[in-house]
């Protein structure tokens, strides 16, 4: 196990704690990073585009010229689709891009990107995370603090308080989530992680 310093908001420290190798210390997976981020990319796309093909585009129910001798091509739509306003053939239809991984690649991938963070030293433990009301200039000062502000920042609890989340909101370079909803793209998109140690024992409890 890996024995790691707990801080507290303050930046001080608070004591340390051991880390289970099976959950922050094991091979990094890239192939199931990669395989994990692109699904959540995927899942992220709402499908909703489209466009309409000549049966649902409006007008065009009369033959606009007899079908001969007028001297031009024969017609029997003013929405066919080489004409201006006509439908779309083939056109993007509303669909659903979602990604479905399984249980064991989905944990597989969380383990391997908390491994990653925790190997290149840019996982913080911290004892807790609380603010007396939401007010972003706690979070700010929180984050100058450890030297955080101006980078990419994810900020994992064990449960999020309604105070945080609304704290955090206003600051497009950090990210609040708990335990439950971690995932390796949030992981891999921070440049700093910072976990309390309810967290740790909700991830150790799930995968370790």
């Amino acid at each position: 196990m890996a024995d790691v310093t707990i801080y507290k908001q303050d930046a001080s420290a608070a004591g340390s704690a051991e880390l289970k190798d099976s959950v922050f210390k094991q091979t990094v997976n890239q192939s199931l990073l990669h395989e994990s981020v692109v699904a959540y990319m995927a899942n992220q796309r709402q499908g909703t585009r489209g466009t309409k093909t000549r049966g649902e585009v409006s007008g065009g129910g009369k033959k606009p010229w007899k079908q001969k001798h007028t001297g031009r091509a024969r017609q029997g739509s003013i929405r066919a689709t080489q004409w201006k306003g006509g439908g779309t053939v083939f056109g993007p239809q509303p669909r659903d891009f979602g990604i479905t991984l399984n249980k064991k690649v989905r944990q597989n991938a969380l383990r391997s990107a908390l491994s990653l963070k925790a190997s290149e030293g840019n996982l913080t433990v911290l004892d807790s995370f609380s603010l007396g009301a939401a007010k972003t200039k706690a979070v700010a000062e929180f984050l100058k603090k450890f030297k955080a502000d101006g980078v990419k920042v994810v900020l994992v609890d064990e449960k999020l308080a309604e105070a945080v989340k609304l704290s955090v909101r206003n600051l497009p370079s950090m990210l609040a989530t708990n335990a439950s909803g971690v995932h390796p793209y949030h992981l891999l998109w921070a440049d700093k992680v910072f976990i309390t140690k309810g967290a740790v024992a909700k991830l150790e409890e799930v995968l370790g």
